[in-house]
């Protein structure tokens, strides 16, 4: 039996930093600003940095360090960076039993360009993971779990999602789900069938905003729409700013710890899963987002998705939790 099982992603990041990834303000770019490099040239690179990353392992890191018993169930390319996957997983001691590989397709890959005091920039190589289909997921075991933890699925996996979550229903399993575009964009009927049958539902600002089609700046109104489409938990987090979240009753806000940004990468994947984390802990939805802004506000703190994360029993600055009444 285990505590919670996370699907999503898994890839191998590979962070390069450079202070040659020269800032270029440009209308070119869709924000505004990009990374001059020279063509023909050789760029020396002053740090490099390799960790497991997506955000299905990402959730299983935080779920395995604060003592869960942890499965990932996704799929990797039957490739040497598919073994540095599982090989960290198992350093996290997350079981690796429901991971499939596959021949047709490479490990995903990240290549994250940074510089000191600048924003970075993502290269994203989506392989293998988008290719697991239902036929892959060996159901039996997943049958033996408390919880599912479903990050952002793309490619064949967006189409399982509904399975999925009926399936946890009808055996009892609670579901946190934490939609990306590809699942916001089912079919409305699908979307809204799924929804009802959330107990943890976690989005940031733009996506709360293009599921109800509300402005994000209008909380109380987003929250009113999402708590008529999930009977369970609303959270929308808000970056730097914090975090609101509904139970139906009450909306809670918080802000965030204020630590120095060193990497975002996963930051949205720590917040979610250490909310689930502290609800499962202690049934306590304040509890639950002292931890869950904790661990986010540690993991920026380090590079890499997962080496920041919070340790069960580690100690972490008290978080103050505004309650008001829907």
């Amino acid at each position: 039996m285990f505590d919670i099982i996370t699907f999503g992603s898994a890839s191998q990041d590979i962070y390069l930093e450079s202070e040659k990834f020269l800032p270029v303000l440009s209308k070119d770019f869709n924000t505004g600003k990009g990374i001059h490099l020279s063509m023909g040239s050789k760029i020396e690179v002053r740090e490099s940095f390799l960790a497991s990353g997506g955000g299905g392992t990402n959730a299983a890191a935080t779920f395995a360090n604060q003592g869960f018993k942890v499965a990932y169930c996704g799929m990797i390319g039957d490739d040497s960076l598919g073994g540095l996957v599982i090989k960290e997983l198992k350093k996290y001691g997350i079981d690796t039993s429901l991971i499939k590989k596959t021949k047709k397709m490479l490990t995903n890959i990240s290549v994250i360009l940074m510089q000191s005091g600048n924003d970075r920039v993502i290269l994203v190589y989506r392989g293998a993971s988008d290719f697991l289909d239902k036929k892959d997921i060996l159901w039996d075991k997943i049958k033996k779990t408390k919880w599912l933890y479903l990050a952002p699925f793309a490619g064949k996996l967006t189409g399982v999602t509904e399975e999925l979550v009926a399936f946890a229903k009808k055996n009892n399993i609670k579901v946190a789900f934490n939609p990306g575009y590809n699942q916001l964009t089912l079919p409305k009927k699908v979307l809204h069938n799924i929804l009802s049958k959330i107990d943890v539902l976690i989005l940031n600002q733009e996506e709360a905003s293009f599921l109800t089609n509300i402005p994000y700046q209008k909380e109380n109104e987003i929250f009113k729409k999402i708590d008529e489409l999930s009977p369970g938990i609303a959270i929308m987090t808000k970056g730097k700013e914090g975090a609101v979240v509904s139970d139906g009753k009450y909306l809670y806000c918080a802000k965030s710890l204020g630590m120095k940004l060193v990497d975002g990468t996963g930051a949205g994947d720590a917040f979610g899963s250490g909310f689930v984390s502290g609800l499962i802990q202690k049934n306590d939805v304040v509890y639950a987002i002292q931890l869950a802004m904790a661990n986010s506000s540690f993991a920026i703190a380090k590079i890499g998705a997962k080496e920041g994360l919070l340790r069960k029993n580690q100690s972490w600055p008290k978080i103050k939790v505004f309650k008001e009444t829907c």
